[in-house]
């Protein structure tokens, strides 16, 4: 009579195998669940070194603070993980706050309540159409938060449709995919759904920029404002909000007429911080116009004043562009100045960081080259500049062959002759 192989155990709680009355081996063991339970789940193998390797790869987990793929392990306890132990320590802390944003507002709400294992690609296309339609400022209910209701808090409610944009769209399921690979990675997942999932939404939202005409009227308005030399700097040299906030003057070289692009300045976790631009093909040495050399040396001669009208109150932050102190200037008041210079010169209210798009829009219409223009802008391929641009090409081009017309007479008739 043959004689049943023992089963391996270990200590209390650590698993252990046996084989099946099937032939199969089978490994049991407690994992720490989520919500802070023990549950005993089962691995299993063909051979009792499989069951034990499977078993082990459970151990190995358990001891490096990685969840278990119970079936109780929902996307909100995976998603909670992974900002804390994969997504922190690897990125930039802006980036950081632009994913747990993505995962707090919309990934969690969403579909955080099912099962990591359970999560099917249907699921994600499902909340992902919903977004496209789902108002924004009644889900979070921001308008609730104002001193003063606007739409959807007040005692009448109005819906204001602050529906997200595709390309935000587009980056929370970047951002989801990015977390269920590396589930996949960690063995927690056996594959990454939402991989399955193409969006076919298109943004409707133009880039908006200055026109020559306009970009003239807003400088001209911008003269008599004590950060001119702001406002110049980022259309002439298609810096972000944050880059030129956090540009500093050691990075700035009057004499040579050039300035380094190295950092920018933002608000994260509610406090005003100096990070490194985002990537490597960020950072560039450009040349800066001559005329901007003397707004700059005339910004400085202006700063200097203000710091011994400042005496002891002066803020040393090295920076080009800061408050009568000395101190960073909020983001949000930047945005608030620039709309007063845009009302002043009665040009169209746009973004601070649409002064980056004017730039661009400029170059292109000035006849310069794309390869140019994205050294300017420093994007990490000219795939980026010639997508976000493709309107503002395509006008030129059609500029410069409509300039053919000439060549043919307005009342040409052309007609075929027959050989």
């Amino acid at each position: 009579m043959a004689t049943r192989p023992r089963s391996r155990r270990n200590a209390n709680g650590q698993g252990g195998v046996y084989r099946r009355t099937d032939g199969r081996w089978e490994g049991k063991f407690f994992v720490d669940t989520p919500d802070g339970r023990r549950k005993r789940v089962s691995v299993y193998g063909d051979t009792e070194r499989e069951a034990l390797d499977e078993l082990n790869k459970l151990r190995d987990q358990q001891r490096r603070g990685v969840p278990v793929a119970t079936t109780t392990l929902t996307v909100a306890d995976y998603m909670s993980y992974w900002l804390e132990h994969i997504a922190e320590p690897s990125i930039r802390r802006t980036t950081y706050a632009t994913y747990e944003g993505d995962v707090r507002l919309h990934i969690v709400p969403g579909i955080g309540r099912r099962k990591l294992k359970s999560l099917q690609a249907a699921h994600i296309r499902e909340w992902l159409n919903s977004l496209r339609t789902t108002c924004q400022c009644c889900a979070q209910k921001r308008d609730a938060a104002r001193p003063t209701p606007r739409c959807c808090a007040k005692p009448n409610p109005e819906c204001c449709g602050a529906v997200l944009s595709a390309s935000s769209i587009r980056h929370i399921l970047r951002v989801l995919r990015a977390a269920l690979q590396d589930a996949v990675d960690e063995e927690l997942l056996s594959r990454n759904v939402a991989r399955l999932v193409q969006l076919r939404v298109t943004d409707e939202r133009r880039v908006r920029s200055f026109s020559h005409d306009e970009a003239l009227r807003f400088l001209k308005a911008a003269e008599s404002h004590r950060l001119y030399a702001l406002w110049a700097v980022a259309l002439a040299m298609g810096l972000r909000r944050g880059e030129a906030l956090g540009l500093a003057w050691a990075d700035v070289d009057l004499d040579k007429g050039r300035l380094t692009v190295r950092q920018a300045l933002h608000r994260v976790d509610g406090q005003l911080r100096l990070d490194p631009v985002k990537t490597d093909a960020s950072v560039a040495v450009l040349p800066i116009p001559a005329p901007l050399v003397s707004i700059l040396r005339a910004h400085r001669q202006r700063q200097l004043r203000e710091r011994v009208a400042a005496g002891s109150q002066w803020r040393d932050t090295g920076l080009a562009f800061t408050t009568p102190q000395g101190g960073y200037i909020e983001p949000r008041n930047a945005n608030r100045m620039f709309h007063d210079v845009c009302t002043k010169a009665e040009v169209p209210q746009l973004r601070v960081h649409d002064l980056r798009h004017s730039c661009a829009t400029l170059l292109f219409t000035m006849g310069v080259q794309p390869a140019t223009v994205q050294r300017i802008l420093r994007h990490s391929s000219i795939t980026v500049t010639t997508g976000t641009y493709v309107e503002v090409i395509e006008a030129v081009q059609r500029d410069a062959l409509d300039s053919m017309g000439s060549l043919f007479p307005g009342d040409a008739q052309f007609r075929r002759n027959d050989h």
